[in-house]
């Protein structure tokens, strides 16, 4: 995974990149997300994870697994009236997911959204295989009915080689059973789960939650620095000092234990998914994995 100094490097140029981009690349922009925002019925499409504050100016795109139930609070406390809250208080979690607190872009009227093309755009993002694991913890290793009934129990039948497996979901919620890691990996890989549907979302790849190639954000930080980037975000709102942002816990998902996870994944599984998410590496500054796609770290444990 690539270091903190190089990804700061990275992430200034970004910024570079979005403050003195030149008049062609802002008239691409505007065509992008007049592109993004109909359908062909006319109604606002692919906007439904971009958030918005009014007040401020602000529009957020949150991203699955990127820290964004703590930005969905920070959304939250800044469409109250100030003196803001902290954060970290008690809200229900159920408030910050409510469609109309904070604002989300896809209940607006594309003439609405015209408005806020100027508006300070900013989204967070995360090493792309990381963020996979930290999907399957959450989601599919840990004890989760809904995620269970509509993908664990068919990824279990699918490639769990299991003689007699769980006739329902009841039957599987209540043994414990989930899928390995190695399973989830399979179902991302077969062409067969992406030719049904786009990915649920806490696995559907970032470029394509937040379309960065059709919307110029004006900041993307990373989970790998996100107190650091944050603490930066608030000084381009000019919310310093007046909301800090929630600290972040110990991640159980560390970019150090990847190796670890991807030891029962065949090198060709690892390669097939790493095009997958080719993009999200490639567009957010992510080094290629490529002691995970050479197999290096099993020509190593064999020489031990």
């Amino acid at each position: 995974t690539q270091n903190p100094a190089a990804m700061a490097g990275d992430r200034r140029l970004l910024l570079r990149l979005g403050y003195l981009g030149s008049f062609f690349v802002i008239m691409l922009y505007f065509y992008g997300w007049d592109k993004l925002q109909h359908s062909k019925s006319g109604k606002v499409k692919y906007l439904k994870n971009l958030l918005v504050d009014d007040t401020h100016g602000i529009i957020y795109c949150y991203i699955p697994k990127v820290a964004c139930s703590n930005w969905k609070k920070v959304m939250f406390v800044l469409k109250q009236s100030e003196p803001y809250r902290d954060p970290m208080s008690k809200y229900p979690m159920f408030l910050c997911h409510k469609p109309q607190l904070p604002l989300f872009l896809k209940k607006l009227v594309p003439f609405q959204i015209d408005s806020l093309k100027h508006y300070t755009k900013f989204l967070f993002v995360r090493d792309p295989f990381v963020r996979i694991i930290s999907a399957y913890r959450d989601k599919l290793q840990r004890p989760n009915k809904l995620f269970l009934e509509n993908f664990a129990l068919d990824i279990i039948r699918r490639y769990g080689n299991q003689s007699d497996p769980p006739r329902s979901v009841d039957e599987a919620f209540a043994s414990g059973l989930s899928p390995s890691f190695h399973n989830f990996i399979q179902y991302l890989v077969d062409p067969k789960t992406e030719n049904s549907g786009p990915f649920e979302p806490h696995w559907r790849q970032m470029h394509r939650l937040c379309h960065p190639c059709h919307i110029q954000y004006d900041f993307i930080g990373h989970q790998e620095t996100l107190q650091e980037d944050a603490e930066q975000l608030m000084k381009l709102l000019m919310l310093k000092g007046y909301i800090k942002f929630p600290p972040s816990y110990v991640n159980m998902t560390s970019s150090n234990s990847v190796l670890d996870w991807f030891r029962t994944v065949p090198v060709e599984d690892r390669r097939k998914l790493y095009k997958l998410y080719e993009s999200d590496f490639r567009l957010f500054g992510y080094r290629k994995p490529d002691e995970l796609l050479d197999g290096f770290e099993v020509m190593a444990t064999s020489q031990q």
